[in-house]
């Protein structure tokens, strides 16, 4: 329970992580690392558009 201060808060974080980490990890077996690098880059895009963030350079 690193970090968390009661049962219940880790068991939310750890609800919603499982949901949402796999958006983040794409299968890398049969990929080239350039289509990887590709379709994560893509992802991170999909994810800033849902939770309306915007990258500054």
């Amino acid at each position: 329970m690193k970090g968390f201060r009661t049962v219940g808060s880790a068991q939310r974080f750890l609800a919603s992580f499982s949901r949402i980490s796999p958006h983040f990890r794409p299968p890398r077996h049969l990929v080239t690392a350039t289509d990887h690098r590709t379709e994560r880059a893509t992802r991170f895009q999909v994810w800033n558009q849902v939770t309306e963030q915007t990258r500054t350079a």
